[in-house]
């Protein structure tokens, strides 16, 4: 097997694009060799706990709503293209991300990672909910069938908040500014959101290289 290590930010909608690709040539491809894992990284490090309204982040971010709106038309350009469905309209706040890195990380050893992945891009870019707030990352881990009192327990505490820090800046340190990133069998890094036909690729690349040792 080859360990695909992707670093991403749930509230990135360019990571849930990506990862809409990706799956798409992962389906295509049902033996491809790669084991995933998940990394933390924090687009915005120094949110508020409680998060902030999405219009007044935006606005602050890029300088005013028009210049939001002209930001964000590739993302929906490329979301449409991917068939990832954003519900832009409906997602009112931007949440601190720590908790729900934390609930991935978590999700992780119990091997259920991938699936809590999708349920977090769901319940923000579909659902519009806040995935900062302890009720919904619970909610998330009882559908994903994980101890949903246990991990209510846990984001109680400030249980991995240091670990995940520490990730994030170790990425950072080795020269990741940017999400999603891909790490291919530790070594190369694929930055963006790529197409399925690049990842198909890649695959196939891969199984040819590994087959002569099977």
């Amino acid at each position: 097997m080859v360990k695909l290590d992707i670093i991403s930010d749930p509230i990135c909608p360019w990571c849930y694009i990506g990862k809409t690709n990706l799956d798409r040539a992962l389906d295509q491809i049902p033996d491809h060799p790669f084991t995933i894992e998940w990394h933390p990284f924090q687009l915005n490090p120094d949110m508020p706990a409680a998060g902030m309204d999405r219009r007044t982040y935006l606005e602050t971010k890029f300088g005013g709503k028009d210049a939001a709106v002209k930001a964000y038309a590739p993302v929906v350009e490329q979301a449409e293209k991917a068939g990832a469905l954003i519900n832009f309209d409906k997602i009112e706040k931007t949440p601190n991300t720590i908790d729900a890195h934390r609930l991935i990380h978590w999700a992780g050893i119990e091997a259920r990672q991938n699936l809590v992945v999708d349920l977090i891009f769901k319940a923000y870019f579909v659902d519009g909910r806040d995935i900062g707030s302890h009720e919904v990352l619970a909610d998330i881990a009882d559908t994903a069938e994980m101890d949903a009192a246990l991990v209510t327990k846990l984001l109680g505490s400030d249980a991995d908040t240091a670990d995940i820090r520490a990730r994030d800046a170790h990425s950072r340190k080795m020269g990741v500014n940017s999400v999603p990133t891909f790490i291919v069998a530790g070594q190369h890094a694929v930055p963006g959101a790529q197409p399925p036909e690049m990842w198909a690729k890649v695959i196939t690349d891969i199984m040819a290289q590994i087959a002569p040792d099977t």
